[in-house]
């Protein structure tokens, strides 16, 4: 129990590094009250590509680490590898850049004013250029610790903010009754494309894959599942007590408002939030630099080295510091559902059930569409 515990641990803090900060404001601005039937959309399609990865992991990792792998299999392996370090690039850069808009959203209570774009690119390349230049300097053992802490205080403020908005849903039920969001006058199609652009709030399932010298193929595939299903539950149950604070929030989709319907709930919530997201975000790009490190080291055969791929990856971060935070959301989905779709592809390669080839063909085709269309919310 302790190793799987200890497993779910790192992906679990991957899904949830930046999905429950942002996740409520994207989904008002998409579908108004139909917010929990569209996020468990986007965890039914998660889970459809977690089962992809665990297949792989059971299945094609023992193949290519035998060297029994087809061509084709070693390729899109390959490539797949490839389109993980440009989706840690992006995921760095939007991590951070949450972490920013949180952190001047909150200080703009105290300070107005502060909060302004160029404000808070500035603090995203600061905070992206520090973690560069410790990752080359001291390398990013001493930061990963925070890990853990920041994994446990998310998970302690997600359960605050959800007594939080059951409270108010409660007073308002007992008072002037609930007030639901209205749905938003988008097309099926600019629905769809937003809804497939918020895929990047439940990646993190595949880090299971990349923990084979930690543990062994079966208690990966549990911790992946496990955090899949937790993830889940915690999303569609912090929906349904959030849609009823969703007409605050009006029209506009600003990745911070949280902060403001944390407010609503209770004048407690938000300093706790912020200090939360910052942490988590914090560690999550921490996490995304060291996984993207490691992964370009593989990918050159060892050509660059981890403390020169570590400023390659702040670098590339960097260079989309100055992109709205919702772009790069919708960039970092389209990001990963190509590398989900590879992954797809090379569980193709190796299945030997035609109905299972098919089911990964559709799963796959899915996430084309997201990597081509998907569109940020607002």
């Amino acid at each position: 129990m302790k190793k799987i515990i200890e497993a779910t641990a790192t992906p679990l803090a991957s899904i949830f590094g930046s999905g429950f900060l942002v996740i409520v404001p994207i989904m008002a601005g998409a579908v108004g009250s139909y917010a929990v039937a569209a996020m468990g959309g986007v965890c039914l399609l998660a889970y459809a590509v977690g089962t992809v990865i665990r297949f792989n992991i059971r299945h094609a990792e023992p193949l290519l680490e035998s060297g029994d792998a087809s061509e084709r299999t070693r390729l899109f392996e390959h490539g797949s590898d490839v389109a993980l370090v440009a989706a840690y690039v992006v995921s760095v850069c939007l991590y951070i850049e949450i972490l920013a808009d949180f952190l001047l959203g909150g200080l703009d209570h105290v300070w107005s004013g502060i909060h302004t774009d160029l404000n808070q690119h500035l603090v995203t390349v600061t905070v992206i250029a520090t973690i560069g230049i410790v990752g080359y300097t001291k390398g990013l053992a001493i930061l990963q610790k925070l890990e853990n802490v920041a994994l446990g205080v998310t998970l302690l403020i997600i359960m605050v903010l959800l007594v939080g908005f059951a409270s108010y849903d409660v007073r308002a039920v007992q008072g002037s009754g609930i007030q639901w969001p209205t749905m938003p006058g988008q097309s099926w199609w600019k629905i769809l494309t937003i809804v497939g652009g918020t895929l990047i709030v439940v990646q993190g399932f595949e880090t299971s894959r990349y923990l084979g010298q930690e543990f062994d193929a079966d208690t990966r595939i549990r911790s992946s599942r496990l955090s899949q299903i937790i993830s889940t539950v915690v999303y569609l149950v912090f929906l349904a007590l959030a849609t009823p604070l969703m007409h605050f929030l009006g029209d506009a989709v600003e990745a911070n408002s949280l902060i403001m319907l944390a407010g609503k709930a209770s004048l407690l919530l938000p300093i706790p939030l912020v200090i939360a997201a910052v942490l988590s975000q914090f560690s999550a790009a921490v996490a995304d630099t060291m996984a993207g490190g490691g992964n370009m080291v593989e990918v050159s055969k060892g050509h660059i080295v981890s403390r020169c791929a570590y400023i390659l990856i702040c670098g590339g971060a960097m260079v989309l510091a100055f992109a709205p935070t919702m772009t790069i959301l919708a960039l970092a989905s389209r990001a990963f559902a190509f590398y989900y779709m590879l992954q797809c592809v090379v569980a193709i390669t190796i299945s030997k059930n035609p109905r299972q080839r098919v089911a990964f063909v559709i799963v796959g085709a899915v996430l084309a569409f997201i990597a081509i269309f998907a569109v940020p919310a607002g």
